[in-house]
Formats: structure tokens, sequence, C-alpha cells
């Protein structure tokens, strides 16, 4: 095998898409998670709890790079509960591996954390690279997500890993034939559900998920890229649009609408928050583009077209 990978929750569908892309390229792919499992390919999984050192640390000495992708789902209410679980998975993971990290004789030289481009204004009209204003808005009710977002991004920072490169990853929505937001919405099109959601005017931020590994695997190659860097498709585009762009590709003529109280009442139903859907981010990638990334899918036609072959 070849140089070492960690995959800190890399149980889930960008865990697992990375898992298989670095196997691929030889890679010894080691995934953090808190139910390891035996597996059909050569990635090898061993348990954490993701808050506290253990012997999970020994296999982080001497890696080549660390990537973190853990943290509870935010489609979920945000009751107290959830509230607490989403903000300590996050924080309570990012401490430790920084802690781990500290205390290796070979420290890994890079490492990656997620974070979520959802931290940048409620805005329709300028794209937001990243240099732009983060915080919370009130007509998105999107305080709590700052909140998390900033608590996650400042464990990062404060982490004592002066022979490590870091950057957090300020991720968009990813699209994926197996995961990410791709198989829901097709669902919905499919149904006939595929109209506007609310006004329609939001901003959707997206990515293919071919490019997030060709991403990922572009910021650990170029020292230049540290801080957060966003992981977002240059052409955001309008919720409504996006919509037409599904129902095309999936040959739907129509889709209903949903309001914004429609929405409301569902997410009661479905147990998730509106502003998952409502909140405009137009978020372009700035620090990928001027190192000279180029993007295979560019705009959501092609990169529907693909999905849907």
């Amino acid at each position: 095998m070849g140089k070492r990978i960690i995959l800190a929750g890399g149980g889930g569908f960008l865990g697992q898409a990375l898992a298989k892309e670095f196997l691929r390229q030889n890679y010894e792919v080691i995934i953090l998670t808190r139910s390891p499992r035996t597996r059909n390919d050569a990635a090898i999984e061993i348990a954490w709890d993701a808050k506290s050192l253990g012997d999970w640390t020994k296999f982080v000495d001497g890696a080549e790079v660390v990537i973190n992708l853990t943290g509870k789902s935010v489609d979920c209410r945000y009751n107290e509960k959830n509230r607490r679980e989403i903000i300590a998975s996050r924080v309570d993971s990012t401490r430790v591996l920084g802690e781990a990290i500290a205390k290796c004789k070979n420290p890994p030289r890079m490492w990656l954390n997620s974070s979520s481009a959802t931290i940048y204004k409620h805005i329709f009209d300028t794209p937001m690279d990243e240099s732009c204003e983060t915080g919370a808005t009130p007509e998105a009710h999107d305080e709590f997500s700052i909140e998390v977002i900033r608590k996650w991004e400042r464990a990062l920072d404060e982490a004592q890993t002066p022979a490590t490169r870091k950057v957090a990853l300020r991720i968009t929505m990813v699209f994926g034939k197996d995961g990410g937001v791709f198989p829901v919405l097709r669902r919905l099109t499919r149904f006939g559900l595929g109209g506007k959601m609310g006004s329609g005017r939001q901003f959707v931020s997206w990515i293919h998920v071919d490019d997030f590994l060709r991403a990922i695997e572009w910021i650990i190659a170029n020292e230049q890229l540290s801080g957060a860097v966003n992981l977002a498709a240059p052409n955001p585009l309008p919720n409504r649009d996006m919509m037409r762009l599904m129902r095309e590709a999936g040959g739907v003529p129509f889709g209903l609408p949903a309001t914004e109280w429609m929405l409301e009442v569902g997410a009661v139903f479905l147990r998730t928050e509106t502003e998952l859907i409502l909140k405009s981010r137009r978020v372009v990638p700035g620090k990928l583009l001027a190192s000279g990334f180029q993007f295979q899918f560019a705009d959501l036609r092609g990169a529907l077209k693909n999905l849907y072959e």
C-alpha cells in the first residue's frame, strides 16, 4: 500500500466516495468510525468515539493526510438535544484530532476538516467567495447554523499543529448518483413535486461529487491553499432554475411548487428545518479558481446530464 489517509467519520456518502478514490490510487485508507465493520475492499475501519484519545491515534502518526467528515446530520429539528449533539459532534471530533496530531512524532502534513458554506450571509445579488462577509441573517433563521460553523472552524484554528497545513472545507450541496441531495430531488421530481420551493429566488450552491473528489486531491497537492476553501461549482443558480433543470433532465413536464407555509408544515412532519431549503447561498469557489483548478461540471445542466446517464 502507499501513503496513509485517515478518514474520520468516513462512513457516509462523501467518506465512502473518498475511500474508493484513494484506494484506487493505492493509498492505505483508515476510516475512523463509532461502529467499525468488516469491509469488502482494502479500507480498514477503526473504532473511535470522536471525542477522546485512544488506540486509533497510532494510525494518525505517520499518516499523510487527515480528513475529518464527522458530524451529526443537520437534517433534523433544532430542538435543544439535537443542537447540543450537532455542536458537540463537530467540535469534539475536531478538538481530539488536533490533540492526536499534536502528539505525533511524524504528524500528517495536511488536515482537511469539514465545514459548511452556510456560513455566508443570506444573499441574492453578490457571489460570495472566501473573502466575503459571513454571519446570520434574521430572515433566513440561520443563527444556530452560523453558531455551529463558527465554533467548528474555531476548534480547527485553535489546534496547535504547526507542522500540519489546515483547511476548513466549506462544502455546498454535493450531487452524486448514490448520495447527497440528487437522489432526493430526483424522487420529488418523479412524483411531480419538482416545482420551485418557496419564492424560488434563493440561490443554491452545489458541486458534482466528481469535482468534490478532484478538489480534495487538488487542495492536498497545492501547498498555497490553507484556511477556508469553498467547495462549490462556479455557477450557483436560483432554486426555481435548479428545479426546472431537474425536470428537464428527468423528462418530467411539470412540477408542483411548494409555498413557504407548505414547507414549514412539511418540515415538522419530516423532522427537519426549512432553513436548509430557503436560505439563499450564492457561494463561489474563489480560492480554487485562483489556484488554477478546472471544473469538469461547472454548470448544473451538464452535471445532471452526467448523473442521469
